[in-house]
């Protein structure tokens, strides 16, 4: 046992020993410092390590975390971009115990601290896309540290200094550099056998903490590897970033592959296309409008390197259009193209349709099936197929299990969250559906075992990947004084998935103007157009995939029910008929 443990840290392990038999995201480890020891497992930039150096590096964090203190369920929570450091405290974090709470990088001021006061952290790690820790301190009593994820955001933030108001600040090089390289230990489990809080957004708009079990994390890996294929000889390019589930466990299943990492610091289409040529990747993962991004420079492009080299593609967050899926194909020949259904409450996929597969003549065969099976179908209309469960998943439709039943999307299985921090149950409460977790979305599974995807039945919108329920965005858009009341829909989109529509009703003593915001200083201070809401809500520090992407005046009162609830699916067909005709008003 190495002599830098205390004797507190040395019973804990002996404790642990026990417990290997259990699920850690940390087995990971040993497979990569064996297997690729001194072949490059991690590529940001021009810093490159091999199995051997990454490991290291990730142990000697836990060291550091371990000095400090830090206890088997303690919250270290990380806003930063895309790179290996991120994912060397990802497992650090791990590693000692403690729980990893990913912020969204884009996310506001306000998102930020709700987040924040939801977990209550006693770390928080950022790099130089936080720009709101300063004003975020003194909200937070929890935060005993804080630390800069390199050296170079440490110099420009605190010009020297190593004391904010409430906490210490640190770097990770400080955290590593004073443990030996050769330390090994035994890794530790949080109460509950939890590996991370990821968030999500709650019906309300506020952030609700999904905690993930490290049981989840690896049974996801495991059926990723098994159907899209992943394996050590893969190189992987992040295109999601590491605070949304979808990127978290991809890149698990590639730690447990023990592939090769390739890391830039958020998607942007062409640095990512620079990215797959020079590293010849060889897998990715999209939502809707990534890959249409990625399509819109390589229809422009001449020569096109990655065409040979990518060889799998798993697209979640919405699904495809049959237009950029024959697209998809005609730039990525070789790739075995796939679509996923799940979300952050059940550790990203439920379920898998393979689109294309270049060694399966039957993939396009299936395809063409299911799309002629879903123009046939009386009892799917508008429905989206998503597949098949994946290898530990169970599904059941609310209401029976006949073919033709229509309800309630359930799922049970060991890739359930354990529940939302700060609250105890994650499973239904209806009785009769005990241990069955309800999605919140309304399918259809078909004689063939896929399941359909009627609707979301708690009015959630998909845009760009990006969770956007409705009421948030209506209760910024109701305080602007031009507005009467709002409605907030989602629209299918090619781009985004589904399109953020804000439907609204404006006072009578004011005007809508058609063009930008200056026209209206020659009309009237009263008046509203498609760039001033965008302003309003910008100025309001909302976030941007939640500012509506288009505005549609509505001239007569929104439909309700004859016991006054209303009827958004008849706001949501009348808005899709407007936008299919008169640009102005409805």
């Amino acid at each position: 046992m190495p002599s830098t443990l205390s004797n507190h840290h040395f019973s804990g392990y002996l404790k642990n020993m026990a417990n290997y038999s259990k699920p850690h995201i940390c087995h990971c480890l040993t497979r990569l410092k064996t297997l690729k020891r001194n072949l490059t497992v991690t590529i940001c930039g021009d810093r490159t390590k091999t199995g051997k150096e990454f490991v290291e590096d990730v142990l000697a964090l836990a060291c550091g975390l371990s000095e400090l203190r830090l206890r088997p369920g303690d919250v270290v929570a990380i806003s930063a971009y895309n790179s290996d450091w991120y994912l060397e405290w990802l497992l650090a974090v791990a590693f000692i115990g403690g729980i990893l709470a990913p912020l969204n990088y884009r996310w506001s001021f306000e998102e930020s601290r709700l987040s924040l006061e939801v977990v209550k952290p006693v770390m928080l790690v950022t790099d130089d896309c936080c720009g709101w820790y300063s004003e975020l301190q003194n909200h937070i009593p929890s935060l005993r540290w804080h630390v800069f994820i390199d050296s170079s955001s440490a110099s420009s933030s605190t010009e020297g200094g190593l004391q904010f108001t409430n906490c210490n600040v640190l770097t990770t090089e400080i955290l590593k550099k004073s443990f030996p390289k050769s330390l090994f230990f035994g890794y530790c489990w949080a109460p509950e056998n939890i590996a991370i809080i990821c968030f999500t957004s709650g019906t309300t708009g506020k952030p609700k903490g999904v905690t993930i079990s490290h049981a989840a994390l690896v049974v996801q890996s495991l059926a990723k590897m098994a159907v899209i294929g992943y394996s050590e000889d893969d190189v992987y390019l992040h295109t999601a970033p590491l605070c949304h589930i979808g990127g978290i466990s991809s890149a698990m299943t590639m730690l447990m592959a023990g592939g090769c990492h390739v890391f830039i610091p958020k998607f942007e289409a062409k640095s990512t296309i620079e990215a797959i040529e020079q590293n010849r990747v060889t897998s990715l993962i999209t939502v809707p409008a990534i890959m249409a991004d990625l399509l819109s420079i390589l229809r422009l492009k001449e020569k096109w390197l990655g065409r040979e080299s990518v060889k799998k593609i798993l697209n979640g967050g919405g699904s495809l259009s049959a237009t950029i899926i024959k697209d998809a194909i005609k730039f990525f020949p070789r790739a075995k193209l796939l679509s996923a259904y799940g979300m952050t409450e059940t550790c990203s996929s439920l379920t898998f349709m393979t689109l294309h597969d270049p060694e399966n003549e039957s993939s396009e065969l299936l395809l063409q099936r299911i799309n002629e099976s879903k123009s046939k179908s009386i009892h799917r209309p508008g429905g989206i197929c998503v597949g098949k469960p994946a290898p530990h998943v169970e599904i059941m439709i609310s209401g029976g299990y006949s073919s033709s039943t229509i309800g309630s999307i359930l799922t049970r299985g060991p890739h359930i969250m354990l529940r939302y921090w700060g609250q105890f149950q994650a499973m239904t409460s209806d009785p009769c559906r005990e241990d069955w977790f309800d999605t919140g979305d309304v399918g259809q599974i078909d004689d063939r075992g896929n399941l359909w995807l009627m609707g979301r039945g708690n009015g959630r919108i998909k845009s760009g990947g990006e969770n956007v329920y409705p009421e948030e965005v209506e209760a910024v858009l109701s305080q602007h004084p031009g507005i009467c009341s709002v409605i907030v829909v989602g629209i299918a989109d090619d781009r985004f998935s589904e399109m953020v529509v804000a439907c609204i009703r404006i006072r009578e003593s004011w005007q809508w103007i058609d063009s930008n915001a200056n026209e209206c200083v020659r009309h009237s201070e009263l008046c509203l157009s498609s760039e001033i809401l965008k302003n309003y809500c910008k100025e309001k520090n909302f976030t941007g995939f939640k500012v509506p992407k288009k505005f549609i005046v509505w001239g007569k009162p929104f439909p309700v029910t004859s016991s006054g609830k209303l009827k958004r699916g008849q706001v949501q067909r009348e808005a899709v008929l407007h936008l299919q005709s008169l640009p102005s008003r409805l």
